[in-house]
């Protein structure tokens, strides 16, 4: 066995989200591009002697300790740790997980699921399992919906609930710019909200061609043209603040804004790394949000350090 492993994780984003009317089990249908930009989390998994699984999560130094992130078996790593070695029925497997948290809590970009997707690759390395990336989807589709993206990266086409996942080619590099909130939005709440908002269904969602056209393309203007989210007016509804965010990044010279998953991290699309760089510096001065983060897509996804 590896007795530690150091991975890193990046954050997603929803370029479209195509969102269907509530099925039987609960979940809404999707159809959504992926990308995985390089804000990360990381995850360091120490194999214990025993069959014991300890989590620590740590934001600038310091543990987490406001509420805000599950903690023991609450945390989405925790149950990520004891279902990889329920697969294998190996349950006196055991580890110390510290996860050093960069991705917006509650903020629509999957950080939960991305500590996840981490521990699902660390412990599957540091207990000496062997299986697959692919082979570890199945697990990964069982603890969230964005879980199998972030196994992989890049860009990808996201159907069902979002965990069936294939990958997509495109050109070039896109540069972000994200406005996080004081307050995290629930993602069950932003869809209560869209099933209020409409209460006679909605069409089968799909994927516009435009979106994938501008992602081989590479064209910046024409990405931003294709972007959509239709978890906006649930996401709005409960906090009209955050079209305040939105108008003010637009008026300041983004291509583009997008609410990011269901919300409240409202992002722009800059032009190139200059923009991003001027957009951030404007935004930051302005003094919306709570913070103001660069970064680009796509990238990959798990990779180790």
């Amino acid at each position: 066995m590896t007795p530690r492993i150091h991975v890193r994780v990046p954050a997603k984003i929803n370029l479209c989200l195509g969102v269907g009317a509530s099925r039987e089990d609960g979940f809404h249908p999707l159809a959504t591009v992926y990308q995985a930009v390089d804000l990360c989390d990381e995850v360091r998994v120490s194999v214990r002697d025993d069959a014991e699984l300890t989590v620590v999560v740590n934001r600038d130094g310091q543990p987490v300790d406001d509420g805000s992130v599950p903690v023991g078996r609450d945390n989405i790593a925790i149950k990520a740790a004891v279902l990889l070695r329920e697969h294998v029925g190996r349950p006196d497997l055991g580890a110390d997980i510290v996860i050093r948290k960069e991705i917006p809590v509650a903020g629509g970009m999957a950080g939960g699921s991305a500590d996840a997707a981490a521990t699902l690759v660390a412990c599957n390395e540091a207990w000496g399992l062997g299986i697959t990336r692919e082979a570890l989807e199945p697990l990964a589709a069982e603890l969230g919906s964005d879980v199998p993206f972030l196994l992989h990266g890049g860009n990808a086409l996201g159907s069902g609930r979002g965990e069936q996942v294939n990958q997509i080619l495109s050109r070039g590099t896109f540069h972000w710019v994200a406005v996080t909130s004081h307050e995290g939005l629930s993602t069950a709440a932003v869809y209560r909200e869209f099933d209020r908002l409409n209460p006679v269904g909605v069409t089968e969602p799909v994927v516009a061609p435009e979106l994938l056209a501008a992602l081989r393309s590479g064209d910046v203007k024409e990405l931003g043209a294709a972007l959509s989210n239709d978890l906006t007016p649930a996401a709005l509804s409960l906090r009209p603040d955050l079209l305040d965010v939105m108008d003010m990044g637009m008026s300041l010279g983004a291509v583009a804004t997008l609410l990011s998953g269901s919300g409240p991290t409202v992002l722009f699309l800059a032009r190139d790394p200059a923009h991003s760089e001027e957009l951030a510096t404007l935004l930051s001065a302005s003094g919306v949000g709570s913070d103001v983060i660069q970064a680009f897509g796509p990238v990959h996804g798990v990779r180790f350090l």
